[in-house]
């Protein structure tokens, strides 16, 4: 799909202190287009303006300049976000209301009809995987069983635009996997995600970009192969590497296992990989086995936030 879903241009926001003596700048003119049918994330460490950005996006905070546009509609009509699903980090549910009734509460606030939501949130709480819970109260429920409830509210009114926030915390591995299937599957349905997460290795699996923020700027965007195609390097697995072998040149990270040692070599041009390989043939080290090396989405996301001159 060509058509643009999310749009900001020169998007700014300046806060002020009580009595206007400090003003913060937490953004500072983001430009960002999101296409539909995409699921980026939004990175950035604490402060770099992901949350000012993700309320102005959902209304509750004007920027100070700049326009954002949600399908070509300007963020400040009412109808532009009739046509969103927001999942807010560290949301409650009323602990006295059942999943069921949730969920009707909210679509009434969408405006369902009662056959659309009776329809829906059988659905919906199948879905989530929470159909022996739907009628027991929400005070009853695990974190990661409010996060998936949570989920299926974002969905309640089948939006085009969802908004997550840290979507996935206090999830187990299964539930986390059974997540990210279910953002592919509305991924396959055309629908737009916006992710803001600090679990860089599920933003790693599940997007296809990702904008990283820093001080209010975006700093770097792109695809996680764009991201991380930098830090191509090799693995090698051997035995008998001598404790006393220096081997500080290479920039290289040494993880052992008893007899067996891994070494990591983040980057490297072939010629420096075939002097590696030299050095530890020399030092009568056994090599057992070489292959490719991708750095992670988490180690070049600090490199390029250090490289801003923020301290990890």
């Amino acid at each position: 799909m060509n058509e643009i879903a999310i749009a900001t241009h020169s998007l700014a926001k300046t806060y002020s202190s009580a009595f206007g003596r400090k003003k913060v700048h937490a953004l500072r003119g983001i430009d960002i287009e999101v296409r539909a049918g995409e699921i980026v994330g939004i990175l950035g460490p604490n402060g770099a303006g992901k949350t000012t950005l993700l309320k102005i996006l959902l209304g509750v905070v004007s920027p100070t300049s700049g326009t954002a546009e949600l399908f070509g509609r300007p963020i400040g009509e009412a109808q532009a976000r009739q046509n969103l699903g927001y999942l807010p980090e560290n949301h409650r549910f009323p602990p006295y209301l059942t999943a069921r009734q949730t969920l009707d509460v909210y679509g009434r606030l969408s405006d369902m009809s009662s056959e659309m939501r009776k329809e829906r949130i059988p659905r919906l709480v199948e879905e989530a995987g929470l159909s022996s819970w739907i009628d027991i109260r929400v005070g009853k429920f695990s974190k990661g069983m409010m996060q998936r409830l949570g989920l299926a509210q974002a969905l309640m009114n089948d939006p085009d635009i969802i908004v997550l926030d840290e979507p996935t915390d206090g999830v187990d591995p299964v539930g986390r996997r059974e997540i990210r299937d279910r953002l592919r599957a509305l991924k396959d349905r055309g629908k737009t995600v916006l992710i803001n997460s600090h679990l860089l290795s599920e933003i790693e699996m599940i997007c296809d970009r990702v904008e990283i923020l820093n001080k209010g700027k975006i700093v770097r965007s792109g695809s996680i192969d764009d991201l991380v195609k930098d830090g191509t390097g090799w693995r090698f697995f051997v035995k008998n590497l001598p404790s006393e072998l220096d081997l500080s040149q290479f920039w290289v990270e040494i993880e052992n296992s008893g007899s067996d040692v891994e070494i990591i070599m983040e980057s490297g041009a072939p010629a420096q990989l075939n002097e590696l390989i030299d050095r530890l043939r020399a030092a009568g080290v056994t090599i057992l086995s070489i292959e490719r090396h991708r750095r992670s989405l988490e180690a070049g996301f600090i490199e390029i936030i250090e490289r801003e001159g923020y301290q990890i």
